[in-house]
């Protein structure tokens, strides 16, 4: 497999994470942008030590970590990431090691390389992830979700980070119909329900009345990871681990909290 197939293979799935970093599709898909440069210019800056797929992210997480939170400019400049894009905002690195672990499913060791890190320091940076996503604020959470074993489980675990459902939807009609009785602070949609309506166009339809963080889960992750059109920020793959969904979950309220205290009124990510 040449150079260029083996950065197509896991593309989808780097833009998927950088997306959860950032919180929104279009700076996530920058600095997988610049990612991308970097590698045209040197191929030499892939190292396969662990393979190509952590290799990609350890490439990436390097682009990502040398923007300096001080410096408002140069880094900026560099990588041609869009000006709204605040450098006050990048995610820590307690955050990047749960989200590896958590929602990409690499080992502690694997995460460790990404980060130029070692297992015992990559322990410590999930503990204090951990730490502060239980300090994050309970909210209200709308689950929409046609298949009913998957909607309890669902339902469970956000009761169990000690959030607050407010009804389960099956459909379309059925999501905005809870949404009107009481707004949610977050959403949980799949994507392709079973009467032939959609997750998506209900989440849309909602948005354009209220702000809300959303997470979308579906069993077809790289059809919506294409950069061919407006795309999920938040995107979680069927079957999925109770900690994936814990990690993002938090991850957007944790957008839509900082969002919230730089500018009342700002959009959410």
């Amino acid at each position: 497999m040449s150079r260029s197939q083996v950065v197509a293979e896991h593309l989808p799935l780097l833009r998927r994470y950088a997306r959860a970093l950032t919180g929104n599709q279009a700076s996530g898909d920058a600095y997988v942008g610049a990612m991308l440069e970097a590698l045209l210019q040197d191929q030499s800056l892939l190292d396969q030590t662990h393979g190509p797929r952590a290799g990609l992210f350890r490439l990436f997480t390097q682009i990502w970590n040398s923007v300096s939170v001080n410096n408002d400019n140069a880094d900026v400049a560099t990588l041609s990431l869009p000006p709204e894009r605040r450098l006050s905002n990048i995610t820590p690195l307690p955050r990047q090691a749960f989200l590896l672990l958590s929602l990409e499913g690499f080992s502690e060791e694997e995460v460790g390389y990404i980060l130029g890190i070692d297992i015992a320091e990559t322990r410590k940076l999930t503990d204090a992830a951990g730490r502060e996503m239980a300090a994050e604020i309970a909210t209200d959470v709308l689950i929409i979700e046609d298949e009913t074993f998957i909607a309890m489980d669902l339902e469970s675990l956000v009761k169990n980070l000690g959030h607050n459902v407010i009804g389960v939807a099956r459909t379309h009609s059925d999501a905005v119909a809870l949404a009107k009785n009481k707004k949610p602070g977050l959403i949980l949609a799949d994507i392709q329900l079973a009467d032939g309506s959609s997750g998506l166009d209900a989440v849309n339809e909602l948005l354009r009345t209220f702000e809300v963080p959303v997470v979308f889960i579906t069993a077809y992750p790289e059809r919506f990871l294409t950069g061919e059109r407006p795309e999920p920020a938040f995107l979680i793959s069927k079957p999925f681990q109770p900690a994936m969904v814990s990690a993002v979950a938090s991850q957007a309220l944790f957008f839509q909290r900082n969002s919230r205290n730089r500018t009342p009124r700002a959009a959410s990510a």
